[in-house]
C-alpha cells in the first residue's frame, strides 16, 4: 500500500501514523478545525508529515475527494454526528469509485454491545437493542461501512475499542487535573486498551486485510475505581474517595455516567489469534506503569502549572 487517508486524524490515527506510517509513501488526514489543520500539517508523526485537509463533517471538498481517489487504505475515526456517519454522507460515491482502494479500517467502540451483566462476551455477542442509547450511532455506522464493503467487494475491519489511554490521555493526568472520580458501583467493570496496542491492531488489519469485527481490548477488564486507585498509587498520592453511584450525577456529566449504564467483559481472542497481535500492555498496570516511568504525569504537571 502506498497511500493512506485518515478521515479524522485523531488520537489513535496520530499514534498509528507515528508507529507504522512508514509502510505508506503518502499519508493524508482530515480535521474539522482550520487552526488544527495548520498545526497538524506542521507536525511530524514518527518523522512523517501528513497532508492535512479540512473536513467540516458536511462539505465534500475537492482536496479530500482527490485524496480518497488515490488511496489504497482508509482509516476512519471521524465520529457520527446526529446519528449520521459524516464520511459516508459526504464521500460514499467517491469511496465506491476509488479504484486503487484495497482496505478500510473503521474505529468503533465496545459501547455498541448490549449489557451482559459482567459476563464475558466475544464479537458474536448481542448489540444494543435500544437505538436511543450511547453507541447506537456507531452501530448504525458499522453496518453502513460493512454494506459499503460488500458493494465494493473490499475488506472492512470494524475495530471495537475499549477505553483508550496512553501518552497525554490517562488516569494520572486526570488525577493531576482534579478530574478523576471513583464511583462505587459493585460488579461494574470495563475494558481498556493502550493506544500503542490500538495502533498495532490497525497495522495488523491492514497487513492481513481482515474483514469483520474485532474487539481491541486488553486482557483484564476492571472497575474504573480500581484503575484510578492504581494510578494514584504510582504517583504516591491519595486516590479520590469513592462516590456512591446514586450520587455520581452531582459531580459527573450525563455522558460520563453513560459509561456505567451497562457492564460487559469483552474477550480479545480474535485480536490475538486472527490478527496475531501480541499486546505490549496486556493490562492497565503495565500500561500505566510505563507511562509513569516515561514521566507522562510530570509532563501533565508542567503543562498545568
Amino acid at each position: 500500500m502506498s497511500a493512506l487517508v485518515c478521515l479524522g486524524l485523531g488520537y489513535c490515527a496520530r499514534h498509528y501514523v507515528a508507529e507504522f506510517g512508514q509502510r505508506f509513501d503518502r499519508i493524508g488526514g482530515t480535521t474539522r478545525s482550520a487552526d488544527e489543520m495548520t498545526a497538524l500539517a506542521a507536525r511530524r508523526f514518527g518523522g512523517r508529515a501528513v497532508d492535512m485537509q479540512l473536513f467540516d463533517g458536511k462539505t465534500a471538498s475537492p482536496g479530500v475527494r482527490a485524496a480518497i481517489a488515490g488511496s489504497e487504505a482508509l482509516l476512519i475515526s471521524a465520529a457520527p454526528a446526529d446519528g449520521v456517519d459524516p464520511v459516508l454522507a459526504a464521500f460514499e460515491d467517491d469511496i465506491l469509485r476509488a479504484s486503487a482502494l484495497r482496505m478500510i479500517v473503521f474505529l468503533s467502540t465496545l459501547g455498541v454491545y448490549a449489557d451482559s451483566n459482567g459476563a464475558w462476551i466475544d464479537e458474536s455477542a448481542e448489540v444494543i437493542p435500544d437505538l436511543a442509547r450511547r453507541g447506537s450511532a456507531r452501530r448504525k455506522a458499522e453496518m453502513a461501512w460493512q454494506a459499503l464493503g460488500a458493494r465494493r467487494k473490499l475488506p472492512v475491519a470494524i475495530m471495537r475499542l475499549g477505553g483508550i489511554y496512553g501518552p497525554g490521555q490517562n488516569a494520572m493526568i486526570r488525577l493531576q487535573r482534579g478530574a478523576a472520580h471513583r464511583v462505587a458501583k459493585p460488579g461494574h467493570v470495563s475494558n481498556r486498551v493502550h493506544v500503542f496496542d490500538v495502533a498495532q491492531a490497525i497495522e495488523a488489519a491492514f497487513e492481513r486485510r481482515i474483514d469483520g469485527i474485532v474487539n481491541v481490548v486488553d486482557d483484564e477488564p476492571t472497575s474504573p475505581s480500581e484503575h484510578i486507585a492504581f494510578a494514584a498509587a504510582l504517583m504516591g498520592v491519595e486516590p479520590p474517595a469513592e462516590i456512591p453511584f446514586a450520587q455520581a450525577h452531582t459531580v459527573m456529566t450525563p455522558f460520563a455516567l453513560s459509561f456505567y449504564e451497562g457492564c460487559i467483559r469483552a474477550r480479545n481472542d480474535k485480536l490475538k489469534n486472527v490478527l496475531g497481535v501480541m499486546l505490549r500492555y496486556p493490562t492497565f498496570r503495565e500500561g500505566l506503569r510505563a507511562l509513569h516511568d516515561a514521566g507522562d504525569h510530570v509532563a501533565a504537571m508542567s503543562t498545568n502549572s
